[in-house]
């Protein structure tokens, strides 16, 4: 059987997640790279992170399945500014500390930028540590 990629994570939760959930639909899949992103995480990028790998038939319905599943992960939350559902997760190297980080390790022979993970929102570019969870719109009795 011919194997293709369908998604990529930068970490193993989501990734397992996601494959236990075409697992459940019937979808055989697998992870690759996964042992190398999870016990060296510098090396995400050189690799490509980890890859969910689905019979090439079945990449479609796959695709279908794991897009709803962001889109309904991402419907759970809102920036705390404009009330948008269009935020997520990014890396962000623009705190100053991050920069000096940087320039003193430089000098140390290490050119490492830390960087922050931070919710931004796409639609007013907010940038917040925290997600805000959206309220449920059922009515307490």
């Amino acid at each position: 059987m011919n194997y293709v990629p369908v998604w990529v994570y930068d970490n193993y939760v989501p990734a397992h997640i996601a494959m236990g959930r075409l697992q459940e639909e019937g979808i055989d899949c697998w992870l690759k790279d996964e042992n190398t992103v999870t016990i060296d995480p510098i090396l995400t990028n050189a690799v490509g992170g980890i890859k969910l790998m689905v019979e090439e038939d079945k990449a479609k319905k796959a695709w279908e399945l794991l897009h709803q599943l962001q889109k309904d992960y991402k419907a759970n939350f809102v920036c705390s500014k404009c009330g948008s559902s269009n935020i997520e997760l990014v890396s962000t190297p623009r705190k100053p500390l991050n920069w000096l980080s940087a320039i003193s390790t430089f000098f140390f022979s290490n050119y490492a930028l830390t960087v922050d993970k931070v919710y931004h929102c796409f639609d007013c570019r907010h940038e917040s540590a925290e997600a805000v969870q959206k309220e449920n719109d059922t009515a307490k009795d």
